[in-house]
């Protein structure tokens, strides 16, 4: 005989019948979800204290609680704290390399990197550090490279003694590109190695939606171009003080390789190589 009137209605798991079961995600970085209440979307950059943080494709971040709410891929997820053992298993460094801990210090290789300026420096520390300091290299800033044959002839670069040297602005005809040309013909030719990038200063290989634009401003010769960025963005540019603030706001946009354009990233990648491959 038919029952009418189906299961008893108290019987185990009754409770969940018909219940859509939204499945746990893990937040991990880079994993791109929508928030429910706000449509925001955007990447996970990063979770601390059960909260996660989203960046969008502007640049802009929004902190939100974990939990339930968001979307994967147009579906409901629960966002859950990522386990150590996937965070270990996709650690990486901000330069996209595979991050090794516990790695003991390796003494500094003889060979050398040389950048213009401070700014370089720290743009190159910020990204690469991790992996020169596994490889033992060392970065230097030399104020400019007017006298970058002079300061070579000094150091004295050899097949294990190489220099790799980052330039700015380094584009057919400019002032950085006849340096470079005559170290390639000078006697340490084949132990230095010269690339640059085609940007007048460091900070335009900072992608501009890092910080709010949609291209770097153009600025007239005849105005100094960091005062000009500054000047134009509506920052304070009357001292020096003023422009090293404006450059720690700008780095401090910069958390991995992604915000860096990739005009900077190779020519990085080919120095570290010349410098720590026999």
């Amino acid at each position: 005989m038919d029952d009418r009137y189906g299961a008893d209605v108290l019987s185990p798991g009754w409770q969940k019948a018909g219940r859509i079961i939204i499945p746990t995600q893990e937040a991990t970085r880079d994993l791109v979800v929508e928030e429910v209440a706000t449509g925001f979307c955007g990447a996970i950059i990063r979770v601390e204290k059960k909260i996660v943080t989203l960046e969008d494709r502007h640049g802009k971040h929004r902190l939100f609680p974990l939990g339930g709410g968001f979307l994967l891929e147009g579906k409901p997820v629960v966002l859950v704290a990522p386990t150590m053992a996937a965070a270990i298993g996709r650690a990486r460094t901000a330069s996209g390399s595979m991050a090794v801990t516990d790695a003991p210090a390796r003494v500094a290789r003889a060979s050398r990197i040389f950048v213009e300026g401070r700014h370089d420096a720290e743009l190159v520390e910020k990204v690469w550090g991790a992996d020169l300091r596994i490889e033992g290299v060392v970065v230097e800033y030399l104020e400019g490279i007017d006298h970058l044959e002079e300061i070579l002839a000094e150091f004295g670069p050899s097949p294990r003694r190489k220099v790799g040297v980052l330039v700015d602005h380094l584009v057919p005809r400019s002032k950085e590109s006849r340096i470079a040309e005559a170290v390639a013909r000078g006697p340490h030719g084949k132990s230095v190695l010269v690339v640059g990038h085609p940007y007048i200063d460091v900070w335009q290989a900072v992608k501009p939606a890092r910080v709010g634009l949609s291209e770097w401003p153009q600025i007239p010769r005849s105005i100094e171009w960091k005062h000009g960025i500054c000047a134009a963005l509506g920052w304070p540019h009357e001292e020096q003080a003023d422009i090293a603030r404006a450059w720690q706001r700008i780095l401090g946009q910069v958390r991995t390789y992604a915000d860096l354009e990739p005009q900077l990233l190779g020519r990085v990648e080919h120095l570290i190589d010349f410098v720590t491959v026999d």
